[in-house]
Formats: C-alpha cells, structure tokens, sequence
C-alpha cells in the first residue's frame, strides 16, 4: 500500500524518465483506441487498447481521499486501503492478493488526497478473474474487528517510519498544516497519529459506505483487450453494484493569505532543510486556456527540470550553499495548490543563505526573464516523457485516471500538452512576478538536532 503525498504532476510522473531528443508536435486528435462507457449505476469505464504485448491493467479509482476526511477521522481513507485486503462475504482475509498471485499477477493500491485507487496487472485471460474480485469488495467488504485492530497498528507503524522518523516527512507535515487555514489539505495523507489511535472499526466502515460507490469509481483498463468484451465484464460484474447517494462534498476554500507564514521543526537530522511554498493557481476543468498554471509547469521545469536547470546549477553546483534543490508543482487537482522549492543545506552553509540564493534567482527570472533555448528544452522533455509514459501499460491507466479525478477528461489531456507547447518566456516571466511573492508565501525551516546514540550498559568483563 502506498500513500502520495509528493507533489507529482500529471506531466512529471515519477514512474518514467524523461528522454532529450527533439520531437515534433503534432495537433492533438481523439485517440480512437481509447473508449469510454457509462454504467446504469453511474460507474464510468475508460478502456485503452494498446496490442503490444498480451497484458493488461486493470484499476479501480475512487474519488474519495484526504481531503474528504473529517477532522478527528484523518487517515481513515488511508486505513481502509488497508482493510479493503480484509476480506468479503465471500474472499477471506488476505485472499485476494493470493488469488491475484496465483494467476501471475501483481497487485497493489495507494492512497492521495484527492482519491484511492487499487489496481492489478495480469496476462489478458485472467482480466475477467481480477474484475470479480474487485467488483466483489465494492459492495461487499466484511472485515471483522480484530482484523481492524491488527491493521491500525500496522498503520501507526507505518507513520512512525515514514513521517515521525523522516524529518523530510515532518517539515512537509508541518509546511502543509501551516500554509493552508481552512482546505482539507492542510492534514496528512496517513492522518494524525492521535487520530489513529483513537480511530474505530466503524470509522472504517463508515468511510466505505459513504463513499465506495459505482457513482463514485472510474474504472480504467490499459491493455490487449477487446472493448466489447470488456463491457460486457464490467457490466456484469460492477453493473450488479448499486448506486447510492453521496455525502454532500463542502468546497472548504482556502482564505486569502495575507503575508509570510512560517514554521521551524526541530528533529535529528543531518543537515538543516529548507522549504518555500507560494499559494498559486491550478487549471481548472473548463477553463483549459489559463495560461498560468502551463506558465508554472514549465517554470517547474526551467528551475529543476535537468541537471544543469536554474537552482542546481546555481545553489548545487557553483555556490555549493545546498546538497540538492527540488521543485513541485501539481497543474491539476481538487485542492489548492503550491509551488514549492526544497533544499538540503551543505555542510557550513546556513538556511539564510539557501534562501537568498533561492529568492536571487526568481529575481533574476522576475527582472530579465528566461532564454527561449530554456523553455524549448523543457518543452521538448515534457513531450519525450509522454512517449515513455505511453510506452507503458500501466502508465497509461494512471495517466487516465489522475486526469479523471481532478475533473478533467481523458480527452482533454493532449489538448493540456499543446497549450503548452504554445506558452512563451513572458508568460513563464509574468507567472514569477505575479505569485512568488511575499504576501503568498509559507517558509518551513528544519533545525536539525544531534542524533540520541543508545546508550551501552557496562556489563562488565575484561
């Protein structure tokens, strides 16, 4: 099980790498390998042939994440990604990843803010058996108490290393909780630890009634399928579900900031950490001519798209002020959104350095603005990583899905990538100048501690 909570964009995708040989756009067109069907129960299906090799994806996406969640219930979406291995009326515990074993699959879920999703991937004769199985534990999860109390343990522990024990982890935590007021987003993906502990079996069961629904789920199969038969599977299996109604979904919108944030951990760690996050607009379903949030993908890139781009350059490489710089940007979602630059301070250098070098180089962006030789480059990255990512199955199912849960089409996403194609240095120049500014802008600083080293009880001897 996985959470993410990395700010990965749609066009950025950390499961594939990026290829710099210079490709030629062409117009956008509606795949016609790609078909999408709407179920009786409202349940969506997206099947994308692709005959290269006798496999298939299979996923399951609902819209029902984090940001749903309630305060005193954070994690919960996340803890019954867990019990959904639990068993079913009919499945029992821990038999569904065996099964999908047993006809040489593999299996997996993960959970975001914006939603949860499950998937396996398997030779093509055996898609029928997955979606049984996944269509099974729609409607009919049954997990029984101790189940529960053994998994929420599994989940506290599993907070302890990713997020108690990271100190990477803890600054992120406390950079969110700071920047956002009132969006759902400010709490962690896992959820909070005293949360956790006091989360019930009923918790669980109750997000699963609330929101695992037909009416709430896409389905999306990649893969050497026939669309008709995969209808027909879908329609039996998932079409026997029953829809129901919703809780209704508050917009929870995040106020105004009015000037600098910030926050400091202390924690172990090596070295000191700094992060600066600025409120900044996403594309919104609809409105697929902003020209802002394309302006902030590239401006991404032109900082930390390669390893000469901006900030490695400058703050790695000839300052030497920071062991590494990252930057995150996520164009679409259902929550807010930050632009966001992390670094790791290099032995000697001070936070107060990493952050003028940092404000120094979007000066210089804000003032003369970037080579057109810069942006091409990232444009043609952005393009060669679409190559990579549809090379892959499973790559294309999770490009579907992640564009489908933030409201937008599968149609749409090659019209994304030509919007920005046509994007120019001012635009990416006007974007700095506009939103990475003071007034927007969350400061999280990292105090590394001295490391506790166990102590050794003198038992004597020679």
């Amino acid at each position: 099980m996985v959470i993410l909570q990395m700010r990965s964009t749609l066009l950025r995708i950390s499961f594939f790498f990026m290829l710099c040989c210079q490709i030629a756009w062409a117009a956008p067109t509606t795949p016609s390998d790609t078909h999408e069907y709407q179920l009786s129960n409202g349940l969506k299906l997206i099947v994308r042939e692709d005959h290269r090799a006798p496999t298939v994806a299979h996923m399951v996406w609902y819209r029902a994440g984090s940001m749903d969640e309630l305060n005193g219930r954070t994690g919960v979406a996340h803890v019954l990604e867990h019990m959904m291995f639990k068993g079913t009326n009919k499945v029992k515990a821990g038999d569904f990843s065996r099964l999908v074993a047993a006809v040489g699959g593999r299996e997996n879920a993960f959970t975001s803010r914006d939603y949860t999703a499950y998937f396996q991937q398997v030779e093509k004769s055996k898609l029928d058996e997955v979606i049984k199985l996944e269509a099974d534990r729609m409607s009919n999860l049954n997990f029984d108490d101790a189940e529960f109390l053994k998994e929420i343990q599994v989940v506290m522990e599993e907070r302890r290393l990713r997020t108690e024990d990271n100190p990477s982890s803890l600054l992120n935590e406390a950079l969110m909780a700071t920047a956002f007021m009132s969006s759902p987003y400010r709490h962690p993906v896992i959820g909070w630890m005293n949360d956790l502990e006091n989360m019930k079996p009923s918790d669980a069961r109750e997000w699963y009634r609330h929101w695992y629904a037909p009416n709430n789920a896409i389905v999306v199969i990649s893969g050497d399928v026939d669309p008709k038969h995969v209808l027909q599977s879908v329609e039996k299996y998932y079409g026997a579900v029953s829809a129901h109604e919703l809780p209704v979904r508050k917009p929870q919108l995040e106020p105004v900031q009015r000037g600098i944030k910030q926050v400091q951990v202390k924690a172990p760690a090596d070295s000191a950490q700094l992060a600066m996050a600025w409120k900044v607009p996403k594309l919104l379903p609809g409105k697929l001519d902003d020209d802002e949030p394309y302006a902030l993908e590239l401006l991404a890139g032109v900082l930390d798209g390669y390893d000469n781009a901006r900030l490695n350059r400058v703050m790695v490489k000839q300052e030497r002020v920071v062991n590494d710089v990252g930057v995150g940007y996520d164009m679409i979602s259902r929550g807010p959104e930050l632009f966001l630059i992390q670094s790791s301070m290099a032995k000697g250098k001070t936070v107060d350095q990493a952050q003028s070098s940092i404000r120094k180089a979007l000066k210089e962006i804000a003032q003369n603005g970037i080579l057109d030789s810069e942006l091409k480059r990232i444009k043609v990255r952005i393009l060669s990583d679409q190559i990579y990512k549809r090379d892959s199955i499973f790559g294309q199912a999770m490009e579907i899905g992640t564009t489908e849960m933030a409201g937008f089409s599968w149609r749409e996403i090659d019209l994304m990538l030509e919007k920005m194609q046509a994007i120019t240095p001012a635009q990416v120049q006007a974007v700095v100048k506009k939103y990475l500014v003071d007034e927007g802008l969350t400061i999280g600083v990292l105090d590394p501690q001295t490391r506790k080293t166990p102590s050794v009880e003198n038992k004597g001897g020679k």
